[in-house]
This record gives C-alpha cells, structure tokens and sequence, in this order.
C-alpha cells in the first residue's frame, strides 16, 4: 500500500468559532481528487462530528489524513484529553456530557459517536486520561 495524498490538521482548543471548518477543507480537497459523492458525504459526516468532539469534549487536537492505493481513506483524530470515562455509554445514542454552554450553541445532542460509527467503514476507538484516539476507514 502506497499513500498518494496526506494531511494533516489542528483543532484549536474551544475555537468554536472555526468549528466544521476542517472537515469542511477535507470535503473540499477529497472532491478535488474525484472522491465518489455518496462515499464523500459519508465521510463529511464523520469527520464533522469527530472534529466537533474536539471541541466540546477534548483540547483540540490533530487530524490526519491518508488516500492510499489500495483504494482507502484512513483518518486518525487524536486529541490529548481529558479522555472518555465510559466508552459503552459514549456510544450510546442521545448520552452526551456535553457542558451547557455548547448545549446553547446547538452542540451535544449525544449523537456524534455513534453517527461516526454507522457511516464508516472501520471504527476504531482508545481513550483514557491521556487522550483519545479514533482510527476511521473508507473504501473507495
């Protein structure tokens, strides 16, 4: 397997701001490479919701990318905590320790795990105090 395009990418700590504004830049240069459409919006979905649990869950954090021959997208989303006390009940639709405040701002409805996992093609996800990691993968 050979990697013909990777980025990386940083979510800013709180920078709600900017929030979707990487997943977005990532739709964008995947629609540039001819990505499938409903392959494409599949993977919009996922990386929005992982970049907005960046936000209201974890410190920011980085995003990385991989296009590979082998006909795959491959994201990794790695933040450096504070990590995900119970794994089972974040991927249980509608759980959310989403703070008031991105409560107000229309974020947190306990969703974005489980989104993530039902449109993609691999899941993988580690957490503890130092951080959590999701592995995702589509197939061309």
């Amino acid at each position: 397997m050979t990697v013909l395009l990777h980025e990386d990418y940083i979510v800013e700590r709180g920078d709600f701001k900017n929030a979707g504004k990487v997943s977005s830049t990532i739709k964008e240069k995947l629609k540039m490479i001819g990505i499938d459409a409903k392959i494409l919006r599949r993977i919009s979905i996922a990386c929005y919701e992982a970049e907005i649990n960046m936000l209201i869950h974890a410190w920011g954090g980085d995003i990385s990318m991989d296009v590979s021959d082998d006909g795959t997208v491959r994201f990794v989303f790695k933040d450096p905590g504070p990590g995900i006390p119970d794994l089972d009940d974040a991927m249980t639709p509608g759980y959310s320790t989403a703070s008031d405040d991105a409560r107000e701002m229309g974020f947190g409805a306990g969703m974005g795990l489980p989104n993530i996992k039902k449109v993609s093609d691999s899941f993988d996800i580690a957490s503890s105090p130092e951080g959590t990691t999701i592995t995702l993968g589509f197939h061309l």
